[in-house]
């Protein structure tokens, strides 16, 4: 039996007794489960940590139905939208800056669902290039964002 990405998040959902609607949409070749509920601040908690961890669990329990199921995104209210568009500004304007004094950019520690919106955000420039670098005693990296070489 296919893993069922809608279900598995409201089963979570109602287990921690947040009553809430789930919408399933399509995201690129991934798949977005936005969040509707009145108890929105809850299930985002600081910085989106809450929502990160919602998000984990649910791969990982689809992953364990079906190693090719699509890779879910979890939403609530649009928050993550409105961050992915904040990051996608920031990257490009971090490879404004590195394509106008040729310099390399350094974003600050983020995690790997972030540092990968940077990446795709990225991939199609032809004059910029990005690379993930451990930052110590954490589980976050920086994107390092620096001139293609010629």
């Amino acid at each position: 039996m296919p893993a069922q990405p809608k279900a598995i998040l409201e089963k979570m959902l109602g287990t921690l007794g947040l009553p809430a609607t789930v919408v399933e949409q399509k995201f690129g070749d991934d798949l977005l489960l936005d969040v509707q509920t009145d108890e929105s601040g809850r299930l985002i908690g600081r910085q989106g940590q809450t929502l990160a961890d919602l998000q984990y669990l649910v791969n990982r329990l689809l992953f364990q139905q079906d190693q090719t199921a699509p890779k879910v995104m979890v939403d609530v209210g649009g928050y993550r939208s409105q961050a992915r568009e904040a990051l996608v500004k920031k990257a490009k304007e971090a490879a404004e800056k590195v394509r106008r004094w040729g310099d390399a950019v350094e974003l600050e520690p983020l995690n790997a669902f972030d540092r990968r919106i940077v990446h795709q955000a990225l991939r199609d420039d032809p004059d910029i290039e990005a690379h993930s670098v451990e930052v110590d005693g954490t589980e976050k990296k920086v994107l390092i964002l620096r001139p293609k070489p010629r």
